[in-house]
């Protein structure tokens, strides 16, 4: 049976005849066809009203047609509560509230693609349920710096792992019908002078460490639309750049969906015309009471154009480009005839940001096995530090959330632990008191009168008397920390943290550092604290699954996705980069020295120890690795080889361990990394349990990009294959040859 569906206009009294014919949407026809049909329909005018905002974050469709408006959200964390028309204030609704996912930093230290599409899909479901076309998230920047203020959204340093976990996110979201956007495209790496930041970067950094995801999100993705960037690269912005989204992204890419400005990025008319900008948003914020009718009507993408169209200054081949895309999307989301209807707020959706959470949290340090806490009736627990307490759902910048509840880890370690223990609170430091965020309030009274002395003080009186002492702190989401529009101002904790930290440990020997973050921090106390955790913002479920890791009810299998330096001096960054930029007129130009060399790239190469490695996390269980074998010890034209490894759990629990495989160029006629990460596999194995891991290694993860070539190269030669449990613990290696 022909399955049809009749789309009728908005307002057909006052139109004529021709503009009331109606577009029948067949469920089997092919979207190019019913593209062009729509084409021949629209005048100029319509399309214009097409490629950019009519509100905070919608743009028009054609009522006379029965197009669609394009609603947009913040992720990449959950749904952002709904806003007024044209401001950023919240609109007041009582329906809008979300799951909070953990943040992507979380999701990347999972290691593990099948919680990425879990992730998509869930976040996919809400933005479904709440109508909206495009998901903007998830992000996939580089971590270039700890300093940068939004590294939390992002998927890490290393472009393979990102590359890896940001294709399933994307196919979840969009199974829903709803477009993910993938941002910031390119080399947004810094929030602060994030406007006028030109990068300076050669061709072989970019396409080796700054393309890569994007490049996955797209081919292999299949990523509906692409945010552009605020920083400049090549003296143009990155929403409108003529090599970043003209000549890789949509040419040799072959990218057919939308690109998206960031809100305020779009700056010039010839630019967004020409240079690969679809979709215009953010550009004024005051758009009902300023401009020629409206703000809207005076976007660069919207009178400007018209008028050079209308002089001749500019033809309608690129408008139309624009519009072909739009139309593309709307087919894909709003216009698809099979949309699922998603779901808000369930069971399921809790249930997944909890173990997502519990798969993310890393175990950075465990001597003496003080965790997983096992209390005896009667002990008690002593909890100290703002960030058991505080909210973090909301602040941060754009992914700040409305959500219908956020478990503390204050109240996820009393339910796990209060019928056997008892579990109480000091405060031990006082940080950011702010409640609320664009409208958003938290509920919470954090003032405290006491200083900071009193503070400790009564800490260390009571961490006396305890039997367990755990301190949650790190850092939170107000400016210069983990915070959009700031860069941190260092690497160390805020608020006094460290000497509360030094304090604790001087009188407890049960003691383990919850650190919330989604940056490396600077740890001084390192060697004086038994345990320490790196917690992520992880959401709604933030309680239940910090006490589920504290509690060993989940074995913690989190791996870092990026590197903790022990000094800021130590990221290559600030030792060699030139952050935060030179200034030059109007812009800071930023050049990435370090080129390839980025995070633990760097240390390995440069023999730096780091704090922590890229890929460290430890476990409650023991993981053994036999010796690796190859099934052939040459790779020749387009053929593969295999290397395997038995992993076995030698320890007494369950337990998942990501078997990372690197691989090792011995001779190169350009500079290469000392390692570079090639394969991950996360494997669940019981006590005693042995598996074989396989990876299989081809030229192209042998090549690197030749800027001369402006093409990959993969040179003959010899390479080792590198298996270990994280880059700075390779356990067996195996040597072979490329002819």
């Amino acid at each position: 049976m022909k399955l049809s569906i009749l789309i009728t206009s908005f307002a057909l009294a006052a139109l004529p005849l021709t503009a009331q014919t109606p577009i029948y949407l067949d469920s089997s026809a092919d979207i190019e066809d019913r593209i062009e049909d729509v084409m021949k329909r629209l005048s100029t005018e319509e399309k214009i009203a097409m490629i950019h905002a009519q509100s905070k974050f919608s743009s028009p469709g054609v009522k006379r047609l029965g197009i669609p408006d394009i609603w947009t959200s913040d992720g990449p964390h959950g749904i952002r509560p709904e806003v007024l028309w044209d401001e950023w204030k919240q609109a007041g609704w009582t329906n809008d509230s979300c799951v909070a996912f953990p943040a992507l930093t979380c999701l990347a230290a999972t290691w593990n693609e099948e919680m990425s599409h879990l992730y998509g899909k869930s976040i996919g479901e809400e933005a479904r349920y709440r109508n909206k076309s495009i998901l903007l998230g998830p992000g996939v920047n580089i971590y270039r710096t700890p300093l940068n203020g939004r590294n939390f959204e992002y998927m890490g340093e290393d472009p393979y792992l990102a590359s890896r976990m940001v294709v399933p996110y994307i196919k979840g979201v969009q199974e829903n019908g709803v477009a993910a956007c993938v941002k910031h495209y390119a080399l947004n790496n810094n929030e602060i002078n994030r406007h006028t930041t030109n990068v300076i970067v050669d061709d072989r950094t970019l396409y080796e460490i700054y393309l890569p995801a994007f490049k996955a999100a797209v081919q292999e993705g299949g990523a509906w639309s692409i945010m552009g960037s605020y920083n400049l690269y090549r003296n143009q912005h990155g929403c409108h750049n003529e090599y970043l989204l003209n000549d890789i992204l949509k040419g040799e890419w072959g990218f057919d969906g939308v690109v998206v400005s960031d809100w305020g990025g779009t700056h010039d008319t010839d630019e967004a015309i020409f240079n690969g900008l679809d979709l215009e948003f953010g550009t004024h914020t005051n758009g009902l009471s300023s401009g020629a009718r409206n703000a809207y009507d005076s976007y660069y993408l919207a009178t400007p154009y018209l008028e050079k169209i209308n002089s001749g200054e500019a033809g309608t081949e690129e408008l139309d480009d624009k519009v072909r895309r739009i139309l593309r999307l709307a087919f894909r989301t709003v216009m698809r005839t099979d949309r699922p209807f998603g779901s808000m707020l369930s069971e399921a959706h809790y249930a997944a940001a909890r173990e997502i959470g519990n798969e993310g949290i890393v175990l950075l340090k465990n001597e003496g096995g003080i965790l997983p806490i096992r209390p005896e009736k009667g002990d008690r627990i002593l909890v100290v530090g703002e960030n058991a307490i505080k909210m973090m759902t909301v602040g941060g910048g754009s992914s700040s959330l409305k959500v219908q509840h956020e478990i503390s880890p204050l109240q996820g370690i009393r339910e796990a632990f209060g019928e056997t223990a008892e579990v109480d609170y000091v405060r031990g430091y006082v940080g950011d008191t702010s409640d609320s965020f664009d409208g958003v309030v938290t509920g919470q009274d954090l003032k405290d009168g006491r200083s900071a002395d009193e503070l400790l003080e009564e800490a260390v009186r009571e961490a006396r008397n305890s039997d367990y002492v755990i301190f949650v702190g790190g850092l939170n989401k107000s400016p210069h920390q983990d915070c959009e529009n700031t860069d941190r101002e260092g690497l160390g904790l805020p608020y006094g943290q460290d000497r509360v930290i030094e304090a604790l440990a001087a009188v407890s020997s049960r003691f383990a550092v919850i650190n919330i973050s989604g940056n490396a921090v600077a740890m001084p106390w390192v060697d004086k604290v038994p345990a320490i955790v790196q917690g992520w913002y992880l959401g709604s479920e933030t309680g239940h699954s910090i006490a589920d890791i504290l509690s060993g009810k989940a074995n913690p299998s989190g791996k870092l996705p990026f590197t903790f330096p022990v000094t800021l001096g130590d990221s290559p960054a600030h030792a060699v980069g030139d952050y935060p930029g030179t200034r030059n007129g109007d812009v800071w130009d930023m050049e990435y020295k370090e080129g390839i060399l980025v995070g633990y790239r760097w240390f390995d190469t440069k023999d730096i120890k780091p704090l922590f490695a890229f890929g460290h996390g430890l476990s409650y269980t023991d993981f053994t690795y036999g010796k690796a074998a190859a099934d052939s010890r040459k790779i020749s034209g387009d053929d593969t080889l295999t290397v395997s490894v038995e992993v076995r759990n030698t320890g007494k629990v369950t337990g998942k361990e990501v078997v990372q495989l690197y691989i090792s160029d011995l001779k190169s006629g350009l500079p290469r990394p000392e390692k570079e990460l090639k394969g991950f596999r996360k494997v669940e194995l019981a006590p005693g349990e042995a598996r074989t891991v396989t990876f299989t290694i081809s030229k192209d993860d042998l090549s690197f990009f030749d800027a001369e070539k402006h093409g990959w190269v993969a040179e003959p030669g010899r390479f080792k294959a590198l298996i270990g449990s994280a880059s700075d613990d390779i356990r067996t290696e195996v040597a072979f040859e490329l002819e």
